[in-house]
């Protein structure tokens, strides 16, 4: 729980407020823009919530919050903010909500499917997101798409005796019990609208996921950035190889998907055309960067 007397200079005077517990992992900004905003390296309040829209949003980011950095002054049932989870995004994808610290706050998904739900990475673990999961079929299989945002992965598989897969580059003590171990770096059908594409560079393991051709999740391989108007990578938080991971990227080019859905950073929706247009510009960013740091 949020602490006040913990709570930021920077955010505005009123009820809802973010402590210094922050780790800036901007799901409160995503899920509540016009109540929450970046000031350095964490989140405040710039607008207190004006309409019931408003306070609704900004009641799903505190029970998002993976370091429970959002509070209130006043007292607030969050049980409709709970309840709202996992949140529909398009068709049959969802938005888990329920973030969890120790993925730094990273994104998680569902995929409701009549051959299977798919959970793509791990929320925390709750009981009432539990729930919802299982009114909605529950998850046949649990798709990690690298070592980073694994979280409860392990008592959702429990939870749901559900099957986990992640890549056998990206396996670790954590990880050693996974059911289904990707290989190689070829593509892997897991069923008729799913494919496995191993996308090494962020880590060496990391690998992404395509449903339906459609909606890709991509964990921390790319991401849309608000300020280039376009797909992004980052060198900053790249863990084994830059030049592994443009190669990774110009492979993606091969696909075609509407929906970009990362595990941190912001969602992006385009026409397949303009999503291409995307990737190819975040292709020619990454390697001049490369160029730059030898040169040339």
């Amino acid at each position: 729980m949020a602490l006040i007397e913990l709570r930021r200079a920077e955010n505005v005077a009123g009820d809802f407020f973010v402590d210094t517990t922050c780790i800036d992992c901007d799901l409160c900004r995503q899920i509540a823009p016009s109540v929450f905003t970046d000031t350095g390296d964490q989140s405040a309040v710039y607008h207190q919530p004006s309409s019931h829209e408003e306070e609704f949003a900004a009641l799903k980011a505190l029970v998002t919050c993976p370091t429970a950095s959002i509070g209130t002054v006043e007292k607030h049932s969050t049980k409709q903010a709970v309840a709202a989870f996992p949140e529909l995004i398009d068709a049959s994808v969802y938005f888990c909500g329920f973030a969890s610290e120790s993925s730094f706050g990273a994104s998680s998904y569902l995929i409701t499917r009549a051959g299977g739900n798919v959970l793509i990475d791990s929320p925390r673990f709750a009981r009432p997101l539990a729930s919802r999961i299982e009114q909605l079929g529950g998850a046949r299989w649990i798709f990690l798409t690298h070592r980073d945002d694994v979280a409860d992965h392990e008592k959702w598989a429990d939870h749901f005796n559900a099957e986990r897969i992640l890549h056998r580059d990206d396996i670790t003590r954590s990880t050693e019990g996974v059911e289904l171990v990707l290989k190689g770096r070829d593509a892997i059908a897991l069923a008729d609208d799913l494919v496995a594409i191993p996308t090494p560079g962020h880590t060496r393991g990391h690998a992404v996921l395509l449903y339906k051709n459609e909606y890709l999740f991509s964990g921390d391989h790319v991401w849309w950035s608000d300020a280039k108007k376009s797909l992004v990578a980052s060198r900053r938080v790249n863990w084994y190889s830059w030049t592994e991971q443009i190669r990774s990227m110009e492979r993606l080019l091969d696909y075609r998907f509407s929906w970009v859905l990362p595990g941190h950073g912001r969602r992006a929706c385009a026409n397949p055309e303009r999503m291409r247009e995307y990737l190819s510009q975040c292709v020619a960013r990454m390697g001049g960067e490369v160029k730059m740091s030898v040169g040339v």
